[in-house]
């Protein structure tokens, strides 16, 4: 198998058909496309999620709480805890088990998220520190649309997207690709400005906003970017989907440093983009504006099981193009062909 997501085919066929048994309490199964779970505890609705940080070396206890506390927001809970388990290599000093710590500690200060147990270990075979993070939150009360999921998408439905595509994906590429971009003339100022598009990370604030104003399904855009995030909303909800090229905003500084590496930022990872469903743009649109978080539409759900895109011609007109969903994440591209 290749480095990266496994394949939908071999996660259908090999993950998601053994996953034991069938709990009453199970509100939001495992499934494609889903990256939380509900669960009804005696009345007590409960959300949760987990996630590796397998690439990113820099920030990487940062990244291991918000993606996971993402999940769970974009499931229409609010992150309450979080378990964090450490692995390490041997040649690991203490110093990076402190520097992980105290990244965790302030991401989940940052988010009123409690640090509630995990694991941490040193073994061999490992090159590099991995960290794996579940999140438990409590699910939103007196929503429009329940249970938020990937797979409630429906036909009519617009897709908005906030903040810009790729922002996870420009934050490593900047930390952990530095030289290789001051090799291939990107400046300071670009550089720097791709460093803080990393603090956008989390999508927990909109995400609790567009839950409350109207979000019929809600995807956080991780690993394929936002090609692969709206390719996993539309397989879930058994839809089809078609994309505005135009609308897509892609950030100055993710551009530079995408085409100097030959990444395609549609494709690159994109936590702290959130994926949005609703059959009420505006109230949505108007909710997270309401909490200074961008957002746009970028297009719209549809019955015909495709995924397209519509792009723009210089003389006028557009044209359709078919999108086939990413094989893998441009990030493990890059770590082949630059580390």
């Amino acid at each position: 198998m290749r480095v990266g997501k496994i394949s939908p085919r071999i996660l259908r066929g090999m993950v998601l058909s053994h996953l034991g048994s069938e709990r009453e309490e199970v509100v939001v199964p495992a499934a494609f496309g889903e990256d939380a779970s509900v669960l009804d505890l005696g009345g007590a609705q409960v959300v949760v999620s987990t996630d590796p940080i397998t690439a990113a070396e820099a920030g990487a206890g940062r990244l291991a709480v918000l993606i996971s506390c993402n999940d769970v927001a974009a499931g229409g809970g609010e992150p309450v805890g979080v378990l964090l388990t450490i692995i390490l290599p041997e040649s690991t000093d203490e110093a990076i088990l402190r520097r992980i710590m105290e990244e965790a500690h302030d991401a989940a200060r940052e988010l009123d998220v409690a640090i509630i147990g995990g694991h941490t270990e040193v073994v061999p075979h490992v090159s590099q520190p991995i960290l794996s993070t579940t999140v438990v939150g409590k699910a939103l009360s007196d929503l429009p649309y329940w249970p938020i999921t990937s797979s409630s998408a429906q036909p009519g439905d617009h897709l908005l997207l906030t903040k810009s595509a790729a922002v996870e994906g420009t934050a490593i590429l900047a930390a952990d690709f530095r030289e290789v971009l001051l090799d291939r003339d990107i400046d300071d100022e670009t550089m720097a400005d791709a460093e803080a598009i990393g603090a956008q990370i989390s999508v927990v604030p909109e995400a609790m906003a567009a839950a409350r104003a109207g979000a019929r399904a809600m995807h956080d855009v991780t690993e394929g970017g936002i090609v692969g995030a709206v390719y996993e909303m539309a397989a879930a909800s058994g839809t089809g989907a078609i994309l505005y090229e135009d609308c897509i905003p892609v950030a100055a500084a993710t551009s530079a440093l995408c085409k100097a590496l030959s990444l395609d930022p549609l494709r690159l990872i994109s936590s702290g983009a959130l994926l949005i469903a609703t059959p009420e743009p505006e109230t949505v649109r108007t909710a997270i504006t309401a909490i200074d978080v961008p957002v746009k539409i970028i297009g719209k759900v549809t019955g015909d099981g495709h995924l397209a895109m519509v792009r723009n011609l210089p003389g006028g007109g557009e044209v359709r193009m078919e999108l086939s969903p990413p094989e893998r994440d441009e990030l493990w591209r890059a770590v082949e062909m630059y580390r």
